[in-house]
């Protein structure tokens, strides 16, 4: 009977079929009644069942009848993971009445609720051979042959082939390596799904503590820059592939610093005469100055003919103090965090992020112990094929008023005073469909400071308003167990609780994009209007800032 594709009738009408225990069956898919693209296939010999389903294989699955057990196995980077799970663990089926042909063969039907999903089932106990096109649903209950997910989305078997199963097909497992349990396994699998960068692991980014950096700019080591407040690394990134992800995820936590600051994750760009770097390496002076209407004079905060500032990747402000004082602030109830864990989708960036580039994080504080960050790139893989990404997108950072030099003397952004930030820039040909990433925070942390007070941004390009809001959050109570540092008021509320000038303590901030339509290749004027608190006593108000141009390359 070897290669025979048994049709339905054929297989009611010939008895020996049914004493077989080796074949191979297929099923299809459909979701709200229509056929969807791709197929699955369980691989049967004996009490033994491969199960290969759809999509990119990080692990295989496998049935083992004679045992009533699943096994999955998953290969990570040269090491095995096995778990073997018993089919008594598995969600139990609620048997229903009625029998549906399948395929030409008759089925019972059965019922699954499986995290909140209602599953329904049709299978048989007829066949010798048996197995479940999905591990989860009914692995013991024979041959399952239909599955519906809430109704709409079907698994249905289309064919059985009852031939010798090599062992190339039923790719048996020789090594399943260590043997975890189910959460030590789930856990493995996700990671292997997607490849991580580790840029800093639990580096200190601190104030007045001796700085010792490593000669020249060598690759993959760690400066300290501005008195220790800025960490930087030369990396060297991927190549982009198509539809693929990039996630900026850093962990933070107290090392001794109390207070609320603000951080941020920064690229320099590197393809001018001068860069941010200089400034790092030789002093603020070194960076090109933007003088503002009041006088004062901004280093390094504008893009120039031969300078573009720092690509910002994350803006992320720290929480009180936690980690480090948990153990001084305990409150009956409140279960403070180890850490505060900020992730950010920035593949709208991948662009600029390839090859070898400098990254560096800044968190401003005053204390010897400051911070500890780790930050990771986290690349997950897209669905439209392989090899190098074809780079069509522009990408030019045109302003940044973050002064991430702050303890190495780069000023605060306080231009808004009496003018708006004014940038001119040129739009390379080729270049099209422009839009501006804006990122906004308001400082001034006393009642009448604009870190507390709701103020009017406004963005022209070229004299037009193209875009304003008021950029405001009035969810940071949402944080409170990352802050354990954080002052009680009288009334009740927490400092952390406050609503602020778009942050909370423990958060990041999103960037708003602002669509372009009217910029051309060639010169234009971009500028930013906020209408900037007045100074009282030894405080002031500053806003930080930055923008980045991204346009199609024909």
């Amino acid at each position: 009977m070897r290669g025979i594709l048994i049709a339905c009738a054929l297989v009611l009408a010939s008895a020996p079929l049914f004493a077989q225990t080796e074949a191979v069956v297929t099923y299809g898919f459909r979701n709200n009644g229509k056929e969807s693209r791709g197929e699955q296939k369980l691989f049967i010999k004996g009490n033994r069942v491969r199960l290969v389903t759809q999509g990119r294989q990080t692990e295989q699955q496998f049935l083992q009848l004679g045992e009533k057990a699943s096994y999955q196995v998953l290969n990570s980077n040269g090491t095995f993971y096995t778990l073997k799970k018993p089919f008594s663990e598995y969600v139990k089926a609620e048997l229903l009445p009625g029998i549906d042909t399948i395929i030409g063969i008759p089925c019972k039907k059965a019922k699954l609720f499986i995290r909140s999903n209602t599953i329904e089932v049709w299978y048989t106990n007829d066949l010798k051979i048996k197995g479940t096109p999905s591990i989860s649903i009914a692995p013991g209950m024979g041959l399952v042959l239909k599955t519906i997910r809430n109704g709409n989305s079907e698994t249905i078997a289309k064919n059985i082939e009852y031939r010798t199963i090599t062992s190339e097909e039923l790719a048996w497992p020789t090594n399943t390596g260590v043997i975890v349990d189910e959460p030590t396994y789930q856990r493995q699998v996700i990671e292997s799904r997607y490849t991580t960068l580790t840029i800093f692991d639990r580096e200190q980014i601190s104030f007045g503590n001796p700085i010792n950096n490593p000669s020249g700019e060598q690759l993959d080591a760690v400066y300290h820059f501005s008195g220790g407040t800025v960490i930087l690394k030369k990396v060297k990134l991927p190549a982009a592939k198509p539809g693929q992800r990039l996630f900026a995820e850093l962990v933070q936590y107290s090392n001794g610093d109390a207070y609320d600051r603000t951080g941020s994750v920064f690229m320099i760009p590197a393809n001018q005469p001068l860069s941010f770097l200089n400034g790092l390496q030789q002093g603020v002076q070194a960076l090109p100055v933007y003088t503002g209407r009041n006088g004062k004079k901004y280093q390094g905060v504008v893009a120039t003919g031969n300078y573009l500032p720092p690509l910002e990747l994350m803006r992320f402000f720290t929480p009180f103090g936690v980690r480090h004082f948990n153990a001084q602030a305990k409150i009956k109830g409140y279960d403070w965090a180890d850490s505060a864990v900020y992730k950010q989708d920035i593949s709208v960036l991948l662009p600029s992020l390839q090859g070898e580039v400098w990254i560096g994080v800044f968190i401003g504080n005053y204390d010897k112990g400051g911070h500890k960050a780790s930050l990771q790139f986290k690349y997950y893989p897209g669905y439209d094929g392989e090899g190098a990404l074809e780079n069509k997108t522009w990408i030019m950072p045109v302003f940044n008023s973050t002064n991430l030099m702050e303890m190495g003397g780069q000023e605060y952004g306080t231009m808004f005073d009496k003018d708006s930030l004014t940038v001119t820039i040129e739009v390379p040909q080729g270049v099209k469909n422009l839009k501006l990433r804006y990122l906004t925070t308001g400082h001034g942390g006393w009642g009448g400071g604009d870190e507390f007070v709701p103020k009017l941004n406004e963005i022209f390009a070229d004299g037009k308003r193209v875009y304003h809001f008021i950029p405001w959050r009035e969810d940071c109570a949402t944080y409170r167990l990352l802050n354990p540092a954080s002052g009680n008021f009288g009334n009740g509320l927490s400092s952390s609780d406050l609503s602020r000038s778009n942050w909370c303590p423990g958060t990041i901030t999103l960037p708003v994009e602002i669509p372009l339509p009217d910029m051309a290749p060639g010169k234009h004027t971009i500028q930013v209007a906020i209408p900037l608190g007045k100074p009282e006593g030894g405080s002031f108000s500053a806003w930080n800032v930055s923008g980045v141009l991204i346009g199609d390359k024909e």
